[in-house]
């Protein structure tokens, strides 16, 4: 039987950006959007605060770009501050690109199991599990499957030297997409 696991996000990540002001490198996005008209060119830029000073910076979301080559669905957005549109924004990596930015998601994620606190991988012969990421949120595998099947990481570390945990996926380092493993007893 195929168990289905869901890693989603609890909030918004923390921009990690330095402060000109008090050089701390975290800070949150605010969901305010700020947009600017020079004649026929918009601006647009998602406002985000200092974790440690409270100190203002703008991500530049739309540059000088013409009115008419906008997307109107895209500038009521703006306007209406969508705290959706924050969130899809922050993770587009041509904003990240753009704004030299990079996202801390320690503390904003969750691991949905489908019901149960973790797996009970000693009663059944085999498990196989979908992992499926709503966003995309750089986590360890054997991090997600530890916690999942409530084993330590070096119990998971063991399971994989062993060849009884199993993916296609590499299980070694940071992983956004959706990947299967099998666990055997």
């Amino acid at each position: 039987m195929l168990e289905n696991w869901v890693v989603a996000p609890t909030c918004l990540p923390l921009v990690i950006r330095r402060c000109h002001a008090c050089a701390s490198e975290r800070f949150r996005a605010s969901g305010k959007f700020r947009v600017n008209a020079h004649h026929k060119l918009i601006d647009a830029w998602l406002l985000t605060l200092c974790t440690a000073c409270g100190e203002t910076t703008k991500l530049t979301v739309l540059e000088r770009v013409n009115v008419r080559s906008a997307r109107l669905d895209l500038l009521d957005r703006l306007h209406d501050n969508d705290p959706v549109l924050t969130a899809e924004l922050l993770q587009d990596p041509v904003v990240q690109r753009r704004n030299r930015i990079a996202l801390d998601w320690d503390n904003a994620w969750r691991l949905d199991t489908g019901g149960s606190d973790h797996l009970d991988y000693l009663d059944r012969e085999v498990i196989d599990v979908s992992v499926r990421f709503a966003a995309r949120i750089p986590v360890r595998p054997v991090r997600l499957i530890a916690e999942g099947c409530g084993l330590s990481r070096a119990e998971t570390e063991r399971l994989i030297t062993e060849g009884k945990l199993v993916s296609a996926a590499r299980l070694n380092g940071k992983f956004t997409g959706d990947f299967t493993f099998t666990l055997k007893r």
